[in-house]
């Protein structure tokens, strides 16, 4: 072989080694990072083929996409002071590629800072709530995750790490195991005690109205006794005005008819009466 040839293939290798060491490639969902002297002076973003300076510039990858975090159950005191364990979620990502290595370096220190952010806001957030209003399934829930996550991504954003938070939910908020059965019978004794309340007040709401119902009902029976004795009154004061001008006008033949009407009474049933010959009675019936 000659020198020739020789000089040639290290030629080419050294091309290929120096190529190969001056490019790189970013993938989509992740950064590179180019670090000079471990200084990181530039990221790309961008899926694509870059250069850089060989044997002086390195390359370091961080993942740009969406990463969960799952926090470990924690115990935390609520206002009402009831121990209770808290088991939460963290989504995330890195925003700032530089301030990140700057900062935390590494995607395992960059979990441990949020966790400690979420373990703050969270006991902070859960001590000023009672625990019936933390497991109940309301808006205030709602709010108190909203709450968590713009408290987590300030703090955050302030000490600069380039981490943003997209959102902190909680996932269980349970009593440890032995609080359990004294927690639940103090929750079915006070819900008990509000039900008895509620029954004496629809008691005693009822009495109320019935008792006035009653007295409704007593006074328009009486108006009624009141208004119907005055009819009867003016009935009858008509019907012996209307008798008196009646009689006024013929007495003999008003007698007559009363008379009549006495006997429509007395022989209404068919009696057997006795009547002397000559008495008022005996003559009309004969036409004497």
């Amino acid at each position: 072989m000659s020198k020739k040839l020789i000089v040639g293939l290290v030629s080419f290798l050294a091309v290929i080694i120096i190529g190969s060491a001056s490019l790189y490639v970013v993938k989509e969902g992740e950064y590179k990072v180019i670090l000079k002297f471990g200084e990181a002076v530039r990221v790309e973003g961008s899926p694509g083929l870059y250069f850089k300076i060989p044997f002086v510039e390195s390359v370091s990858k961080l993942p740009k996409y969406q990463m969960t975090y799952e926090s470990n159950p924690t115990s935390i005191l609520t206002k009402d002071k009831k121990p209770i364990i808290v088991d939460n979620y963290t989504v995330w990502r890195i925003k700032s590629p530089e301030s990140f290595l700057k900062t935390v370096q590494t995607v395992s220190v960059g979990v441990q800072r949020i966790d400690e952010a979420v373990y703050n806001s969270v006991r902070r957030k859960l001590s000023e709530i009672n625990y019936d209003n933390i497991i109940s399934e309301n808006t205030e829930r709602g709010n108190i995750n909203d709450d968590i996550t713009k408290d987590v991504s300030t703090a955050l954003i302030r000490d600069n790490y380039g981490i943003e938070i997209i959102d902190v939910r909680i996932k269980r908020t349970d009593l440890p195991e032995g609080n359990k059965q004294s927690v639940y019978n103090r929750m079915i004794s006070d819900r008990q005690s509000i039900a008895a309340r509620y029954l004496s007040e629809g008691d005693e709401e009822s009495h109320k109205i019935t008792s006035k119902a009653d007295r409704t009902a007593t006074e328009l029976l009486a108006q009624a006794e009141a208004d119907a004795k005055k009819i009867i009154a003016q009935g009858e004061q008509e019907a012996a005005k209307i008798y008196n001008e009646s009689y006024g006008k013929d007495p003999k033949f008003y007698s007559f008819y009363r008379t009549l009407q006495s006997y429509v009474t007395t022989l209404e049933n068919e009696p057997v009466i006795m009547l002397p010959i000559d008495s008022p009675y005996t003559r009309i019936l004969l036409g004497k």
